[in-house]
């Protein structure tokens, strides 16, 4: 096995809607046969390596099918399971497809459809819950607007909170267990959406009634579409104690919804965020939230696969080496001046703390005369990257 091959201990995972995905986009019907759970399953096994797959509720019973019919999926979804062993360690609910949703779920202004919603996430949980999930992660996907004529975003953002609490209650009493993970988009496919960051989900979580069971899901599509640095959001959501799950995919900035292949785009970025994971022992679930090309067929859907967590794997061990690199260690010591001293001054205040502060006298010209050898660090990082 090459060091660079994955096992179920990296709890890489895919969703069925990834994989699955038959290379249908807006402008072009599918490009690939659909495949059943089952069959998403059986490819993923065919895969090697990886820990599990999540779903939303709908990727796994279709939202009009009979009771028969689902229990028949259901069945032979478990069945699948036990073949390849793999878990599922994520749910979801699709809140954002049918048209009844046009207007938003949670939030809607509409309350038979902020019910329907909140019923609709209850039966989500009940059906990950059977399989064992351990993270439920919500995505906002309608929950915004196109004018603000439509809806006070403050009443929009206490239906959500409502909302929210509603089902952290439910799960307590069901004794699921679940963190929930909330997921942020800038916009698509509503032109405005109310979280439309991680930094907004994280001061957002504290007002709620079980704030200990929320976190959140970053993706680095989402903040890349909005020219954010995602290491910067999950660095926060690290800070904060609330990174409970993480959507790893690829994508040019600015651009719309990609999701491609992990690290395909911006290699650097993806580095950065790997080295941030590793550094500070991120022990959860790494979901490559992606889809292979629309010119792709199976053979090349489990190349996909396969290279989303090879590239994981390849970008740790340079996070390694960059730690253990000399030439970065001595960059490193040249632009970090730690001072135990002036630090502690400001670390917890005091009068007498303050007073010294006021009292000293800093030399401006010659701090910043201190070298800074960016430049050198920056492109010591490309070449340990390029393998020079």
């Amino acid at each position: 096995m090459s060091e660079f091959s994955p096992t179920p201990k990296d709890k890489f995972t895919f969703g069925l809607w990834t994989v699955g995905n038959p290379g249908r986009d807006p402008f072009g019907k599918p490009t690939r046969g659909v495949m059943s759970p089952a069959e998403i399953v059986d490819l993923l096994g065919e895969v090697g390596g990886v820990h599990g797959v999540n779903f939303h509720d709908n990727d796994l019973v279709p939202i009009d099918a009979s009771e028969a019919e689902a229990g028949r999926i259901v069945g032979e979804f478990e069945a699948a399971l036990k073949r390849t062993k793999l878990k599922v360690a994520m749910a979801t609910t699709d809140l954002f497809g049918e048209p009844v949703f046009r207007d938003g779920a949670f939030t809607s202004n509409d309350a038979e459809v902020r019910a329907y919603a909140v019923q609709k996430a209850m039966r989500g949980m009940d059906l990950g819950a059977r399989f064992g999930a351990s993270v439920y992660v919500f995505w906002g996907g309608r929950e915004g607007c196109e004018s603000d004529a439509a809806k006070d975003p403050v009443e929009a953002e206490a239906r959500f909170r409502r909302a929210l609490d509603f089902l952290c209650e439910y799960s307590i009493e069901r004794g699921y267990g679940y963190k929930f993970a909330l997921e942020a988009k800038p916009n698509e496919p509503r032109g405005h959406m109310f979280f439309p960051t991680t930094g907004h989900y994280l001061a957002f979580i504290p007002t709620l009634k079980h704030p200990g069971m929320v976190g959140v899901n970053p993706e680095v599509a989402h903040e890349h579409m909005a020219g954010l640095n995602f290491t910067h959001a999950v660095a926060s959501a690290l800070a904060a104690d609330k990174l409970f799950h993480i959507d790893l995919n690829d994508q040019e900035f600015g651009r719309y919804d990609q999701d491609f292949r992990f690290g395909s785009a911006n290699l650097k970025h993806a580095f950065f965020l790997v080295k941030l994971l590793e550094d500070h022992k991120y022990a959860g679930f790494k979901h490559f939230d992606a889809h292979a090309y629309r010119t792709a067929d199976r053979a090349d859907v489990i190349e996909f696969a396969r290279g989303c967590m090879r590239t994981y794997l390849i970008l740790r061990k340079k996070a390694a080496q960059w730690n253990a690199d000399a030439e970065v260690k001595a960059l490193l010591r040249q632009c970090h001046r730690p001072g135990k001293d002036v630090d502690a001054l400001t670390e917890k205040f005091s009068r007498s703390k303050a007073e010294t502060l006021l009292g000293m006298g800093f030399d401006r010209a010659k701090l910043a005369g201190r070298p800074l050898p960016y430049e050198r660090l920056d492109q010591r990082t490309l070449e340990i990257l390029m393998g020079v």
